[in-house]
């Protein structure tokens, strides 16, 4: 018995780091993986169509590979701003947040400026951001 769980362990430990983790309070992370996504791929933006937001393809994480879902048009909220879903790499791992709708605000970010991913507004994430101050927000 104690034999057949130790195999079942060792089998079953690699998969744990592919796991998703329930969301914290200060981190909307859903999935935490090793294995980094490819290079976005470029998609052309079709004509604008009235009442409708585009929102742009990125890799989404399948069984045990990445996938491409494609940019798709999507009705409009108005008084909300889609956020898109992304991997940011951090320590060596890859976190996915899932995109969706969030209350307008301010600077257009799609997040509270209470926690803040881009204090300045020039749509460079300030984990990444030189300056993320430049604009005094």
């Amino acid at each position: 018995m104690l034999k057949a769980s130790v195999i079942a362990l060792s089998l079953l430990a690699p998969v744990a780091t592919l796991l998703p983790l329930g969301a914290s309070a200060d981190v909307d992370v859903d999935l935490v993986l090793r294995v980094p996504p490819p290079a976005p791929r470029y998609e052309a933006v079709p004509p604008p169509r009235p009442g409708f937001v585009w929102t742009p393809g990125y890799w989404a994480w399948r069984g045990n590979t990445h996938v491409w879902i494609g940019g798709t048009w999507t009705a409009a909220r108005p008084g909300y701003v889609y956020v898109q879903p992304r991997w940011v790499e951090r320590n060596g791992e890859w976190h996915f947040t899932h995109g969706g709708w969030a209350r307008h605000d301010k600077d257009n970010d799609g997040v509270r400026n209470g926690r803040d991913a881009d204090r300045d507004g020039d749509g460079v994430p300030n984990w990444v951001d030189r300056h993320p101050n430049v604009n005094g927000r």
